[in-house]
């Protein structure tokens, strides 16, 4: 029979408990329950309408050159070369005239089309008494053509208004011809100048009226709805997501005239979006256009939709499989992070799921509340702490769970430093608005900063809304009217 010590017998008692318990924690698994934090008044304020306002250059070269190709290049009187113009009894005349390249200037809605007309004549006369001829035509006597073309200025006045659906009204004023030479005829120098013009006009009118048909009214409002369609689709960001403008309406905010240029100030708002996964595209008709207004610049308010599985997984690329030591006291445990879960329940507050293995294996959970730090730039998950429900009695043995050094590790593991992921994602941006949105048209522009404002952890989605201000400019270079 072996003696032992009253002492030894309460050494061996605590021993045996020790035992007892990692043995059953070698048996079993630890779970807790998923903690219900509660409803709040928490929830996702609605997203502020971004406005966008964008410079519209337009280049008027292509359509000088339209009139270029449009505007006939000669004139002639009625069956010339052998058809004479006889206005009355005593003269007869045929002309010949021919244009000079038009010249065009732009000022505030009005345009200037000119150009110098050269012209030759050809003109008799004979006596008539009582509208009745009394000799014969005298031979022709000519002006023009050994001495040099006479010269003439003719030109038209274009206005320029930009209607609610997107027509182009393009009203149309010939003016007066302006003879720089008189014409005289025949031997006692006859001036038949203004008869010349009589007939210029004529063809001038009748020119104007074919431009009145064919640009008086010019539709853009296909080359608009091609564009809002783009503005309506999801573009890659390059690896950080997909950024859906969602355009709402336009406005004019300007409009004028200078030098070879139209400049339309457009007014765009919107509600952009930025999430990792693809959206479906939600093509709308391209609405009326509103009223001017005097803007500049653009403020754009952005959510970032982040699902917390994506989240997740950035955060067990750096935590999985990290493991390390827990010394509590005489218990010695062997602690390895196996996955980690970021959960939303609609509170201000997220549920960080912990499956763990080791020398135990099982759940828990950690409560905690992103916070951003707009100097750092960095979001994290602070003040995260143990949210312990469970009916399992070896999870409430099990203390050494309840380490310090845990929390520390998970929230070195939840801070996300968003530089990179501003940076990149204003870069992104930056690009998708400096490209040719279709063949003619091309935007320039620059984001400055992007500001994050709130964070909403909402049952599905880890919202971060931003704001940022920049410049974005369209160039038109060229239009095709043949719509």
């Amino acid at each position: 029979m072996t003696y032992v010590s009253s002492n030894m017998k309460g050494k061996g008692i605590f021993f045996l408990a020790i035992g007892i318990i990692l043995f059953s924690s070698c048996s079993h698994k630890i779970a807790a329950e998923r903690p219900s934090l509660g409803q709040t008044n928490f929830n996702l304020d609605s997203l502020p309408v971004s406005e966008i306002n964008i410079p519209v250059q337009i280049n008027l070269k292509p359509v000088y050159a339209m009139a270029e190709k449009n505007v006939d290049t000669l004139f002639t009187s009625v069956g010339y070369p052998d058809g004479w113009v006889q206005e009355g009894c005593d003269m007869r005349y045929k002309y010949i005239f021919r244009r000079g390249p038009l010249q065009m200037k732009a000022s505030g809605t009005t345009m200037n089309l000119g150009f110098t007309g050269y012209y030759k004549i050809i003109g008799s006369s004979r006596v008539c008494v009582m509208g009745a001829a009394v000799s014969p035509w005298t031979p022709p006597c000519r002006c023009g053509f050994d001495e040099g073309e006479r010269k003439v200025n003719v030109s038209f006045t274009n206005s320029l208004a930009i209607l609610p659906d997107y027509k182009v009204r393009l009203t149309i004023r010939r003016n007066e011809p302006q003879a720089l030479d008189k014409c005289e005829v025949c031997f006692w120098g006859q001036d038949i100048t203004k008869q010349v013009m009589n007939g210029l006009k004529a063809e001038l009118d009748a020119s104007k009226a074919e431009m009145d048909k064919n640009y008086g009214l010019v539709d853009l409002q296909p080359k608009f709805q091609q564009l809002w369609s783009q503005l309506c689709r999801a573009f890659n960001i390059y690896g950080m997501g997909w950024l859906q403008i969602n355009p709402q309406r336009i406005r004019i905010n300007n409009l004028f005239a200078r030098n070879d240029s139209l400049y339309v100030y457009l007014g765009l708002s919107a509600k952009p979006v930025i999430t990792f996964e693809k959206p479906n595209d939600v093509i709308t008709v391209i609405p009326t256009i509103r009223e001017f207004s005097q803007r500049q610049g653009f403020s754009i308010f952005l959510d970032a939709v982040l699902n917390y599985d994506s989240l997740s997984n950035i955060l067990n690329q750096k935590l999985a499989n990290q493991e390390f030591d827990i010394n509590k006291g005489p218990v010695k445990k062997k602690f390895i992070f196996r996955d980690c879960k970021l959960i939303g329940e609609g509170n201000e507050k997220l549920i960080i799921k912990v499956n763990f293995a080791g020398s135990n294996e099982g759940t828990f959970y950690l409560t905690g509340k992103p916070v951003y730090n707009k100097d750092t730039r960095i979001l994290e998950v602070k003040d995260i702490d143990f949210d312990i429900k469970s009916k399992n009695a070896l999870l409430k043995t099990a203390e050494w769970l309840f380490s310090k050094r845990i929390l520390t590790e998970i929230s070195q593991y939840t801070r996300y430093d968003l530089t990179s992921y501003i940076d990149t994602a204003r870069a992104g941006i930056n690009q998708q608005l400096n490209k040719e949105w279709i063949k003619g048209v091309r935007s320039y522009g620059n984001i400055d900063d992007i500001r994050l404002i709130n964070i909403f952890p909402l049952s599905q989605y880890l919202v971060i809304r931003s704001n940022c201000s920049g410049r974005l400019s369209v160039d038109v270079e060229s239009v095709d009217f043949s719509l």
